[in-house]
């Protein structure tokens, strides 16, 4: 698969993920440290400038689907979507939990594409959602695609292709779908991505380093919603993303309670392999972290530490003290540790 043009930061792919990654992360138990997640992090300002930085700047990863805001941009761009609603966006932009809120909103999207579930290449995935599983369990149902977390990207590209006039395959890498993505990935990132990998959903991963991504974040939170028709779909997703945090996650979910939280001010997504980003359109600074050990506990944490130092996110909310700061409590309620940031980091 041919690479898309920007080449103004070129990636050797030598930048290992475990080479220079530092402790951001601490957990404590009886007063001593159990375990160290260490991790990589950057903050970019609105001309891609490196704010801040920790671990190597320069290690290259999969954003796994911390990314789905910039695999939407063609859509929004072709003028395929000039109809949607700040809903199907979100979604459009979910690793959702498979609730019947995602779902049926999914479904009524194909529906009106004139398509169905059989035509979803994401693959069947038990719902996380605990409401949604039990209703399985209780029909003796199967889950279907639409359950899958990545379902309403998949909407999105099946409604691109159909703007393209593409085959069926739309997640093969030489699908004109995903080299539209590649294309609008490595314009947004100013990197030529140096690999892809395949996604739980399928769909081709394109690889970029940490500032990278960062800086397709800072790329959103810049964006004027009377520019051109890139910076109008950048503002458009992370509106959307913050505006339905319960669509982007789900109940309980760190992106949806943090957005909450944070009342609009960002549009945070997760990622697979713990992988973070953050669109901050008040400071139009962009972030993304990875911490390197993949752990998920580690990665809200490190967010939640970078976003409360962005000034967004109060760090004595409920939601922010559940991941960082807050007493670590055993089955009978006992207080038996705290997971804190590491010296040195945010």
């Amino acid at each position: 698969m041919q690479s898309g043009q920007t080449d103004a930061h070129p990636l050797d792919g030598t930048a290992s993920v475990n080479v220079g990654a530092v402790p951001m992360i601490e957990v404590l138990r009886g007063g001593q440290v159990e375990s160290v997640h260490t991790g990589h992090a950057v903050i970019c300002g609105p001309d891609g400038e490196i704010v801040a930085a920790w671990g190597d700047p320069s290690a290259v990863i999969y954003p796994r689907s911390s990314c789905k805001m910039l695999q939407a941009l063609p859509l929004l761009e072709s003028g395929a979507a000039d109809a949607l609603t700040p809903a199907h966006l979100a979604l459009a932009c979910a690793s959702h939990s498979g609730g019947a809120i995602h779902t049926d909103l999914a479904g009524r999207w194909l529906a009106d594409l004139g398509l169905s579930e059989g035509d979803l290449l994401c693959g069947c995935q038990e719902p996380s959602d605990r409401s949604a599983r039990n209703g399985l369990i209780r029909s003796d149902a199967a889950p279907c695609q639409l359950h899958n977390n990545c379902s309403g990207k998949h909407v999105g590209f099946l409604m691109l292709n159909q703007r393209l006039g593409g085959g069926a395959d739309y997640v093969d890498p030489a699908h004109p779908v995903q080299r539209a993505i590649l294309q609008a990935f490595e314009d947004i990132t100013q990197e030529a991505s140096p690999w892809f990998g395949i996604d739980g959903c399928s769909a081709p991963n394109f690889a970029t380093s940490v500032t990278g991504l960062a800086r397709a974040m800072a790329s959103f939170a810049a964006a004027d919603s009377e520019g051109n028709a890139r910076e109008r779909a950048a503002v458009r997703l992370h509106r959307a993303m913050a505006a339905h945090p319960d669509l982007v996650a789900g109940q309980g979910r760190a992106c949806t309670d943090l957005m909450r939280a944070m009342d609009g001010q960002a549009a945070i997504k997760f990622g697979a392999e713990a992988v973070y980003v953050a669109i901050l359109p008040g400071q139009k600074l962009g972030i993304a972290l990875k911490i390197v050990d993949g752990g998920v506990r580690a990665a809200e944490a490190a967010i939640t530490a970078l976003l409360i130092r962005a000034g967004v996110l109060d760090a004595a909310h409920p939601a922010a003290l559940a991941r960082l700061g807050g007493e670590m409590r055993n089955w009978r309620g006992i207080s038996v540790g705290q997971i804190r940031t590491a010296a040195g980091f945010a």
